[in-house]
């Protein structure tokens, strides 16, 4: 047994695994990069053969200078403490148990993966979705390919209105011309092209103040080709409590501004329209042979409570709107690991600050942490992972100063930041343990073969890129890049 310094050292880097190579991850792993506290080695480990996650499965094909940012991740994949694990799935290629047999330390950066539920009658008829199966179906995740979303119906619902709302509704009202040059799936393009929907109703149940679409969204709603904005101009009268909030809050001043102008532009006959219906709360969804033929609405009130927040009430007052689907966007939530804490009322891993606990308030599980929507609740935009992954990495730096050394080169630190004491953990130790599972892994490497493809066939096409979306085809194109002779 060789002896090393402190754990942190040169000789004795923190092996660290991240779980999920989304936007979060990524801002970990630089973070963890960017501190001069230890030395890392950094494992970023994703279920999917693709990094990125989130921007490239749930920000939009027509918003491509958002999905620019993986310009940043790519550095920091090329860091030479980095290395990829794509196409592995932590509960089925690999164990909890055998993660902490390998790190000092593990970052849960899981994302939040499924959707609230509006909790109604007539939920689960058939045309009635979440937002994000339509968003994933549109931009090739490989799990949601297969959904099928009947678009020969003339109007549709979406409730919520938040930012991956007003998506749904600007991928649904653009035309094939607008929608062509962005990195839509095409069999997603195809169905759009013979598309009916001529009118997109959406439903906010409190006032337009409390919206949280962030203005550049509700702007590009109004230069659409083809659809024209409705907004009732009753709905922007203030009640007093609205306007207070209103006159703190920039983004929502600015959102009254937007929504003033497009109430006064008013219908200018374009074939769509996306009407905003605010104070309006779905009380049923009702169906005709199985499928959602209409919802069902309740007239609400705003009223302030005791903690500054505006809550709402309905006031028996109903209305119905015939609508052929139903796109619910009304939040997110994670779901359980096997073996990490799981606080099943917020939809999170229990955290301090980002440090794991056992449970909510609990005790602190050692050497586990957590950064972005797993750690904090679905909040916020991309940018707002990076402070947040900031702030866990400088507790991880606290616990590895508190390690105790000298350690043995093989060997784990015994305190609160490290639970690991078998010995195992050399940095080839995971490459071994997936090989001789049989996980067909995938290397940055292999990644940028995919990349490359994708790059190459969209430039052909005048698209930023044509998604690959099967994932037995990822790895048949990789597997052929690798077994290319070297040429001499």
């Amino acid at each position: 047994m060789t002896l090393s310094g402190k754990l942190g050292s040169s000789s004795r880097p923190v092996r660290i695994a991240i779980i999920g190579a989304g936007p979060s991850g990524f801002y970990a792993a630089g973070a963890l990069l960017q501190q001069k506290d230890a030395h890392v080695s950094i494992d970023l480990f994703d279920r999917l053969p693709t990094p990125y996650g989130l921007v490239r499965y749930g920000v939009a094909p027509d918003h491509q200078k958002i999905k620019s940012v993986t310009r940043i991740y790519e550095r920091t994949m090329k860091d030479s403490r980095v290395r990829y694990f794509g196409n592995v799935d932590l509960g089925t290629d690999i164990t909890h148990a055998e993660l902490i047999s390998c790190y000092d330390q593990i970052v849960y950066a899981v994302g939040a993966q499924s959707d609230k539920r509006l909790g109604i009658p007539g939920e689960d008829l058939k045309g009635s979705f979440s937002a994000t199966e339509f968003v994933a179906w549109y931009n090739g995740h490989p799990d949601f390919c297969h959904f099928q979303f009947d678009l020969s119906v003339e109007s549709v619902a979406v409730i919520g209105v938040g930012n991956v709302a007003m998506d749904v509704t600007r991928i649904l009202a653009k035309s094939v011309a607008e929608l062509k040059t962005t990195d839509i799936t095409d069999y997603a393009l195809e169905e759009l092209k013979e598309s009916k929907v001529k009118r997109i109703h959406i439903f906010a149940r409190r006032g337009p103040v409390q919206a949280k679409f962030t203005n550049p969204e509700i702007r590009e709603l109004g230069e659409l080709e083809i659809a024209d904005v409705i907004v009732n101009p009753a709905d922007l009268v203030l009640d007093a409590a609205s306007q207070a909030e209103m006159e703190g809050d920039r983004t929502a001043r600015r959102n009254i501004e937007t929504l003033q102008m497009l109430a006064e532009r008013g219908p200018t006959g374009k074939p769509k329209q996306i009407i905003f219906h605010f104070l309006r709360s779905p009380t049923e969804i009702t169906g005709e042979a199985g499928a959602v033929s209409a919802i069902t609405t309740e007239k609400n009130a705003l009223q302030e409570t005791g903690t500054g927040y505006i809550a709402c009430r309905g006031i028996g007052s109903y209305t119905e709107y015939d609508v052929g689907l139903v796109f619910r966007s009304i939040g997110y939530r994670g779901v359980p690991i096997p073996g990490v804490p799981f606080y099943d009322r917020w939809g999170i891993i229990p955290n301090e600050k980002g440090r794991v606990t056992i449970d909510h308030g609990d005790a602190v599980v050692p050497g586990e942490y957590t950064v972005g929507w797993a750690k904090r609740g679905p909040t916020g935009v991309i940018g707002t992972n990076k402070p947040d992954a900031v702030e866990t990495v400088k507790l991880m730096m606290e616990d590895v100063k508190n390690a105790a050394a000298p350690l043995p080169v093989d060997g784990f630190a015994t305190n609160r930041s490290v639970p690991h004491t078998d010995g195992h953990g050399r940095p080839g130790d995971i490459m071994s343990l997936l090989n001789n599972k049989g996980v067909n892994f995938v290397s940055f490497a292999d990644w940028q073969i995919l990349e490359q493809i994708e790059n190459e066939r969209g430039e052909r096409r005048g698209q930023p890129r044509v998604k690959i979306t099967d994932v037995d085809e990822m790895l048949r194109l990789i597997q052929s890049a690798r077994e290319e002779p070297v040429l001499p």
